[in-house]
């Protein structure tokens, strides 16, 4: 692994690391001289009743989160380790075991259990030296063997940006077997930056932009806050100088103030809640330098222009869940909120297990100061994610392991699992890297229910194709719609936070999914399967239904053109009759609103002596009376044949002309005339002028044009109102 020398661009003193609970500005824990610790671990005693020393800070971290853990694993995983190492420098001069050291001091600091620990010192023994995977499963067990090989594995290929794609599936692939293995990798990355200094500067760029491209949305994914931020000032300060100089300026200047409003409004809050008599501890909670520039970019600020308040936010611990809204509530009681700030992620959780409340408050001078109220608990997990909760694996005592013998990880976050299931199913590598970095560019998860009362976790901005193959997995190719909060909806329809998702299914086994939906889809785990099915099923130039514009025009069997409004439709022998108040007079049904019995009607004479029968809502009648034409009295007689418009409203599906017109056949209806108009967000428009043998096959034949799938709704041409 190969770190490096000290990157002289890593943030001085200022950099104070990420405020805790032992105070509200907390000293950064002085640094490591690692050079002497690598030195202890040369010439230091070594026996097997005592602990080596160049360990110590190790065992002291780990005990902090761990006092009554067994420190033997990891006296006999140091003297492996230096042993294997001994006479191996780094580049910068210092013998290598100072890495292994470093990587596993940051991991005990984040309160990772003892095997992790373990597997850390060791994570490079395969790798680079004579140690083999047998060897330490016979020493360590076969937990820490399979870390350490987790671990090394992810090393064996180059990280090239030809290599990259099949790099990091490897490293998903084993991160989703044991979250341990990427903790151990990340703290691994985050020694190697800090000490990147002797690369040479377009190496330190490569791997600078590596961490910034994947693994720091991973660290974010995985919820390790702590090292998240201190890779994202790393990479900050090489990727951006100019900008990282400007903003460490600002930082040390605002360090050196006199004052300092964050600990005044530190001072009301705590004069507040001890009021209320609720136990908490307020800390002021500094912010490193990316979030610094990113409040400077967002609020537009000139050089020294940012407040005091933009430099923190105060952190407010309690014991229990219902104290946060207890301190929530005082807060906003006793002091004045900004509304708009106050996010509840106790109630809904980040995507990343991150719980906490935000809110915001506006001091006496103006400046509004972001607060946040979480439990130990919550604020344990928030810094150090999975590796906070410990060995995932590891089932109390009284319950069996399972009869299959695979692992099961119950605190696997739910976008590491759909990951898992998608990168699986990525037909090459390339394909695996591009969806990969989109899915990682999200950074915000919205939660939405099911009719069964089950939660679909999505990206923001996911549509209903995203949450079908979410629910479904393949077999939401024959989805063909949704209903979103009751309401018809296209599968294009972007979902929001809490929405209630009801997915319509198409019973044939031979559904296809749309072209289209590549289009709206978010999520890789629709992408894949959608370009998966597309690949293996390629339509034929010129196959009917694959043309939008082919679908929209008329049937090509059908030479008749639909009826222009007004135009009158006589009727066939046999059609049902309408009878005239006029003796003699010729009846015509009109084509503009095809009235069929039992429907209202009323009859204008028109030239030729005729009399055309129109219903009573029809937009025509409208227009003749109001020009002063007199209405003829009609009624209907005896008859069989009718004629009728109908319009069909569906989704978008292939073969859904050709299974609408043939449901329409088996009730026996004529089709005189058809029109499809062109797809609208994934819908489209029917309409049909059918004759049918008598009018009481009506509504038979609607209740089977809705059946058909795709089809949501069929009802009557309705008459257009005057000057629609």
């Amino acid at each position: 692994m190969n770190a490096e020398a000290v990157n002289p661009a890593t943030p001085g003193p200022v950099t104070s690391g990420h405020t805790t609970s032992t105070g509200s500005r907390r000293k950064a824990r002085p640094r490591l001289d690692l050079r002497r610790l690598g030195r202890a671990a040369l010439l230091g005693p070594a026996t097997r009743d005592r602990l080596p020393d160049a360990i110590g800070h190790v065992v002291d971290a780990h005990r902090a989160h761990h006092p009554d853990a067994d420190l033997e694993p990891l006296r006999r995983a140091y003297l492996l380790a230096e042993s294997s190492h001994r006479g191996q420098m780094r580049k910068s001069g210092e013998p290598y075991i100072t890495h292994p050291l470093a990587v596993t001091l940051i991991l005990a600091e984040l309160g990772a259990e003892t095997t992790t620990l373990t597997a850390s010192l060791l994570h490079d023994t395969v790798e680079d030296t004579d140690v083999t995977l047998d060897q330490v499963g016979e020493q360590f067990g076969e937990e820490v063997r399979y870390l350490v090989d987790g671990v090394t594995k992810l090393e064996k290929v180059d990280y090239g940006a030809a290599a990259e794609p099949e790099t990091f599936r490897k490293m998903l692939v084993a991160t989703g077997n044991d979250v341990r293995v990427m903790s151990i990798k990340l703290a691994d990355r985050l020694h190697n930056m800090r000490t990147l200094g002797v690369m040479r500067p377009e190496k330190q760029e490569r791997i600078a932009k590596v961490t910034r491209d994947v693994l720091i949305p991973l660290a974010e994914r995985l919820g390790v806050q702590a090292l998240k931020t201190e890779l994202e000032d790393l990479v900050f300060a090489i990727l951006r100088p100019g900008e990282y100089a400007h903003t460490r300026e600002l930082v040390v200047r605002n360090a050196a103030r006199a004052d300092d409003p964050l600990a005044d409004v530190a001072d009301d809050v705590r004069k507040v809640l001890r009021e209320a008599d609720i136990a908490a501890e307020v800390l002021i909670r500094p912010r490193h330098f990316v979030s610094v520039h990113r409040v400077s970019r967002r609020r537009g600020a000139l050089r020294g222009a940012l407040r005091g308040a933009d430099f923190g936010r105060l952190l407010v611990l309690v014991n229990e869940d219902a104290d946060c809204y207890g301190v929530l509530g005082e807060l906003h009681t006793c002091m004045t909120p900004v509304v708009s700030e106050f996010k509840d992620f106790i109630a809904v959780p980040k995507f990343n297990l991150y719980q906490s409340l935000h809110t915001a408050v506006a001091a006496a001078d103006g400046q509004v100061v972001e607060v946040l109220i979480r439990t130990h608990q919550m604020h344990k997990v928030a810094e150090a994610g999975v590796v906070a909760l410990g060995n995932p694996y590891a089932a109390p005592p009284e319950e069996q392991s399972a009869s299959d013998g695979e692992r099961v990880d119950p605190t696997r976050p739910g976008w590491l699992s759909r990951l898992l299931e998608w990168q699986r199913a990525a037909p090459d590598p390339d394909t695996f890297w591009s969806t990969l970095r989109e899915d990682l560019a999200q950074d915000r998860e919205i939660t939405v229910f099911r009719p069964d009362g089950g939660t679909l976790g999505l990206p923001e901005g996911a549509t209903c194709v995203d949450a079908a193959y979410a629910q479904y997995g393949e077999d939401a190719h024959a989805c063909i719609g949704a209903r979103v909060n009751g309401r018809l909806a296209t599968l294009s329809t972007v979902l929001e936070d809490g929405d209630a998702v009801q997915l319509l299914m198409d019973q044939d086994a031979a559904s296809e999914p749309s072209r289209e939906w590549l289009e709206h889809a978010r999520t890789p785990a629709a992408r894949i399967a959608i370009q998966r099915w597309l690949t293996a099923h390629p339509a034929p130039t010129g196959a009917p239904g694959t043309d939008p514009e082919e679908a929209a025009r008329p049937l090509a069997d059908d030479p008749a053109p639909s009826p222009a409004p007004d135009a009158p439709v006589l009727g066939r022998p046999g059609a049902a009759q309408a009878l005239a108040d006029r003796a003699g007079a010729p009846v015509r049904l009109a084509g503009c609103c095809t009235p069929v019995p039992p429907d209202e009607v009323t009859g204008f004479a028109v030239r030729g002596g005729a009399v055309t029968v129109h219903r009573a809502g029809c937009a025509a009648v409208a227009r003749m009376k109001n020009a002063g034409r007199a209405e003829v009295g009609v009624r209907w007689g005896e008859g069989a044949e009718c004629r009728v418009t109908l319009v069909a409203e569906s989704f978008v599906r292939p073969h859904l002309l050709a299974d609408l017109t043939e449901a329409m056949a088996l009730e026996g209806a004529e089709i005189v005339s058809a029109t499809v108009e062109p797809p609208d967000r994934q819908q489209v428009r029917h309409t049909y002028t059918v004759q049918l043998p008598d009018a009481a096959h009506l509504p038979a034949l609607m209740r089977a044009m809705r059946n058909v799938a795709g089809v949501y709704d069929v009802s009557r041409a309705q008459p257009q109102t005057p000057g629609a």
